[in-house]
């Protein structure tokens, strides 16, 4: 899924994106010095992470607007633009990395990404990611799709967010071993009075393709967020109702 990032106010509004990536890094096993290759990096925060924990380390992503801001704030680290799905490095790498992305991919390119993420990696290297799992945000899903057919439009899932098994046999067939997988609601906590508009307005961009008049648009998102306020407005503050899918396979 092609996006342009508000990369700033990404950087800003919603950091807790990496944030939560910190514990997804405790899955690598992989002694200091190995190589990992940050998959879907966006600005770079935590391949700095990784970064300061001695691996040698790099990034890819497919946004130029969130690289421009990791190749600025880590100049040390170096940054590639690439496709996951369509991507090949020079020499493979003892890990790949993956933190909040897969779910941008539809399910029919999950395999491709697949085979460059092997073909990226040793003889028994780690694949170790996480992203959106089975249900993610189903609440607010659901509201702006009923919103969408109440005004005549289609809302068109944007995001690919499978169940453990589905996702482990995808794995077995592209030559991984699955070695851990877990499937968990997290409820996510939004930055400001304005948390869950803004949170729409920067993640749900695909389904307002099909709303043509950009006062429609507002008055879809404003209906969203008073509808969503009895479940995700809790003591004063936002919430996103994220699942997610966490998982650590290795080459065959």
């Amino acid at each position: 899924m092609n996006i342009i990032w508000n990369a700033e106010k990404y950087t800003s509004d919603f950091s807790f994106v990496h944030q939560y990536g910190n514990n997804v890094v405790e899955l690598i096993d992989a002694a200091a010095g190995s190589s990992i290759l940050d998959l879907g990096c966006g600005n770079g925060a935590l391949t700095k992470v990784l970064y300061d924990k001695g691996y040698k380390v790099k990034g890819i992503d497919a946004s130029e607007e969130l690289l421009s801001i990791a190749r600025k704030e880590y100049p040390a680290i170096k940054f590639m633009q690439g496709d996951a799905t369509n991507f090949a490095i020079h020499e493979p790498v003892d890990v790949v990395f993956s933190n909040a992305v897969f779910h941008w991919i539809d399910k029919e390119k999950q395999p491709d990404m697949m085979k460059c993420v092997y073909n990226a990696l040793k003889e028994n290297g780690q694949f170790v990611f996480e992203f959106g799992g089975f249900n993610n945000n189903r609440i607010i899903h659901n509201a702006l799709a009923n919103i969408f057919e109440e005004r005549g439009f289609c809302y068109e899932m944007p995001f690919y967010f499978p169940t453990i098994g589905e996702y482990a046999f995808l794995l077995e067939n592209a030559g991984f071993r699955v070695k851990y997988a877990v499937l968990f609601d997290r409820l996510t906590e939004l930055k400001g009075e304005n948390g869950m508009e803004d949170w729409i307005k920067m993640f749900i961009k695909m389904p307002f393709t099909a709303v043509q008049s950009e006062q429609e648009k507002e008055e879809i998102i404003n209906q969203a967020v008073t509808e969503l306020k009895k479940d995700l407005f809790i003591d004063g503050k936002w919430y996103a109702d994220y699942v997610r899918i966490r998982m650590k396979a290795v080459r065959m």
